[in-house]
């Protein structure tokens, strides 16, 4: 992209000329205005102020004097060109953008050095004796000057933007790799990376994983934009969300919108190091949302179903533990057991209260007592054996989400 040109000459068929000679007498202030405009833009501007960012700091002296020469310039010869000059405000903000700073921060100082330049130089305009049309046309072209360069630098950053957008999602797609892959990682590592990502490095995280769906990544865009680091390539696709608890980026209606009804799991929020056991939950998850054990559709977080995946982290065990607890009702009919089973587990839960039960399951009370009594027939002093009770609950539970696996 070419760097924008200086407009013509003063707006307006009646624009009043600045004497050219007035050129003369502002160039040999230009250090001196330049100084007075660099400690302006560091009192304003905090970034500006500080010697550990070099793309402000570093590029704050050349911009101020670039911009001022611009503006004399313009004074000489109001249809002269300022390509150099522009060109380099463009070079600026495509280094802005490269190190993933904001251009909000560039065009704040622009706005307050230009400010003050043209307050300092106003007051050797009117010293000069010069009529107050030509103090005005001195402001107008003033406030010219600061849109050209101010134009320019943002045009080199979309630039850099729209230009780098592919190696910007490269990076923080081999940063998730590195994040989410097996092995202790460095935390060097992962700040060299997470700096040529324009990433922040969090203190926690959690990771996202998402059902299946449609190629299109629409429901990515707002989620990275927030901060994400998103790979919807990857099988399943995941996302790892930066401080998820300590903000609103990523909570409630907005996280569930952004993904555009698709269903996900979110993993427990962890230290930066053990996002791949968030992943594991995550991914666990997910898995028991596909088979119905855990809600198919919407946002399901871990940590609402923590005994639910706890309860399925060894299925086979489970299964055992199933088959041998729950053995007893095999002696039943198919359709008298998931009634007893219902029953057994409801009286469990509620400290082997009827009234409470019968409440709980729609029934009337003389009906709980009725299976209640078909319970005790079938599995004896062991119902009220505290060791055997907590191991009933866990297989009644499995039961109850598994009703058609009936050993």
């Amino acid at each position: 992209m070419a760097s924008p040109a200086p407009h013509g000459g003063l707006s307006g068929s009646g624009a009043v000329s600045v004497p050219p000679e007035l050129a003369k007498v502002l160039r040999d202030e230009l250090e001196t205005v330049a100084d007075e405009v660099e400690a302006e833009v560091c009192r304003h501007v905090p970034e500006y102020a500080q010697p550990d960012n070099p793309v402000y700091r570093d590029g704050l002296r050349a911009g101020v004097v670039q911009a001022l020469t611009l503006f004399v310039d313009h004074i000489a010869d109001p249809c002269g060109a300022g390509d150099t000059i522009t060109a380099t405000y463009h070079e600026l903000g495509r280094s802005v953008a490269q190190e993933g700073s904001s251009l909000d921060t560039l065009q704040s100082a622009l706005r307050v050095g230009g400010m003050h330049a043209w307050r300092r130089m106003s007051r050797t305009a009117e010293e000069l004796g010069l009529d107050s049309t030509v103090v005005a046309a001195l402001g107008e072209l003033a406030f010219r000057t600061v849109h050209e360069v101010a134009e320019a630098a943002a045009a080199g950053y979309s630039e850099a933007r729209l230009g780098d957008t592919g190696e910007l999602e490269r990076r923080r797609k081999r940063l998730l790799g590195l994040l989410l892959g097996d092995g202790p990682v460095a935390l060097e590592a992962v700040q060299d990376l997470a700096h040529g990502a324009r990433w922040t490095v969090p203190r926690q995280v959690a990771v996202v994983t998402l059902a299946a769906g449609p190629d299109q990544q629409e429901e990515d865009r707002p989620l990275a934009t927030a901060g994400a680091l998103v790979d919807m390539e990857s099988r399943p696709p995941r996302m790892l969300l930066p401080d998820p608890d300590g903000s609103g980026r990523f909570g409630g209606r907005a996280f569930a919108l952004a993904l555009r009804g698709r269903p996900a799991a979110i993993g427990p929020t962890v230290p930066l190091a053990e996002a791949p056991r968030s992943l594991h939950w995550a991914s666990r998850a997910l898995g028991l949302m596909g088979r119905g054990i855990l809600p198919r559709q919407g946002v399901v977080r871990c940590s609402d179903h923590l005994s639910t995946l706890l309860l399925h982290n060894d299925e086979p065990l489970l299964d055992h533990l199933r088959a041998r607890v729950l053995a007893p009702l095999n002696a039943v009919s198919a359709g008298q057991r998931p009634r007893l089973a219902e029953t057994l587990l409801a009286w469990l839960l509620s400290g082997s209260n009827v009234p409470d039960v019968a409440l709980r399951l729609h029934v009337h009370p003389q009906t709980v007592r009725y299976r209640l009594r078909q319970l005790e027939k079938l599995f004896g002093d062991a119902l009220h054996d505290p060791d055997t009770r907590l191991d009933l609950v866990l297989a009644l539970r499995v039961e109850a989400q598994k009703p058609e696996a009936i050993p």
